[in-house]
């Protein structure tokens, strides 16, 4: 079983005197790059038989852009790569420290670094000024050991970066944001809603998720999906959008049809991961045509699963 992450916020981080190993980044997208730099941390905890402490940010988001996963969904990713706490900063709180003043307030005086991991590309500080040639100096300075992770390349030679993995998303493309992941599917998650029931009196129906303001938007469309529900993953359809054909709707909604179930869910947790894009959100003349379009897509989702061995 693996044991819940701690998570702490500045004012509240207790004093570890044996000290951390500490992961410096924004750590939104959660990639391979990110994920080589948290596994390398928690293997010289594990030596050094101290706790690894990942930092990270709330009010990311950039106007229009949205974070890919929220703090909350973050620490679950986190947890299973076996990380011990998480330090939560507040960005607007933080953003205009000096790279001096977060090195000596945050890095040693709240966090109590024991070692330091991070990217080659890892910036900090007041317009960015901080660097890992900085953080380096300091940490000599002050007897904290340093590691910087060098740059990680996709097999297609590009860098693996968040903004690409936001392309990838944006285009539909849940495959290759999968391979920049190391094979985890990007997710939504949340409780079961409940809307207008439409799918249900059109024999589909659907547990839904709201779409928060701060989460990433991927490509409007239909998607093949994996629901994890406590325990048990299952498996179905997904319309990621505005539901044109039968509600003006303002604000997206993942409504997923899971195959060959039919139990009341609403209240509960899940964690909907996208598959495969099918096909982009489509406004169609009538619900009639909505219902033979989603039974297509519930073959060609079948398929895609028989075919990956997810039956």
């Amino acid at each position: 079983m693996i044991k819940p992450i701690q998570k702490f916020y500045l004012d509240t981080i207790p004093l570890s005197k044996d000290g951390r190993v500490v992961c410096l980044g924004m750590f939104d997208g959660l990639h391979e790059g990110h994920e080589q730099i948290i596994r390398k941390a928690v293997s010289i905890a594990k030596k050094l038989k101290l706790k690894t402490c990942v930092q990270t940010f709330t009010g990311l988001a950039k106007s229009g852009e949205g974070v890919l996963y929220t703090v909350d969904e973050r620490i679950a990713v986190l947890e299973s790569w076996g990380v011990d706490e998480v330090l939560v900063l507040n960005y607007a709180e933080v953003k205009d420290m000096t790279a001096e003043d977060y090195m000596v307030r945050v890095i040693k005086l709240a966090m109590n670094a024991h070692t330091v991991i991070c990217g080659f590309d890892y910036t900090f500080g007041r317009g960015g000024l901080g660097t890992a040639d900085l953080l380096s100096s300091f940490c000599s300075n002050n007897l904290i050991d340093i590691e910087v992770v060098p740059e990680l390349k996709d097999i297609s030679g590009r860098k693996i970066s968040t903004a690409w993995l936001k392309e990838a998303l944006a285009s539909g493309d849940t495959e290759l944001a999968s391979r920049l992941c190391s094979g985890r599917d990007f997710f939504y998650s949340g409780r079961v809603c409940k809307g207008k029931m439409l799918g249900r009196k059109m024999g589909f129906p659907t547990a839904n998720l709201d779409i928060t303001e701060e989460k990433f938007k991927v490509r409007r469309g239909v998607y093949v999906v994996s629901v994890i529900l406590g325990a048990r993953t299952l498996y179905g359809v997904a319309n990621v959008g505005l539901r044109p054909t039968v509600e003006d709707a303002v604000s997206d909604v993942i409504e997923t049809y899971i195959f060959d179930f039919d139990e009341d869910i609403y209240g509960a947790y899940i964690r909907t991961e996208l598959l495969k894009f099918l096909r982009p959100e489509t406004q169609f003349g009538s619900k009639e045509e909505l219902i033979s379009a989603v039974e297509r897509n519930k073959i060609e989702a079948k398929e895609y699963l028989k075919a990956h061995g997810l039956e």
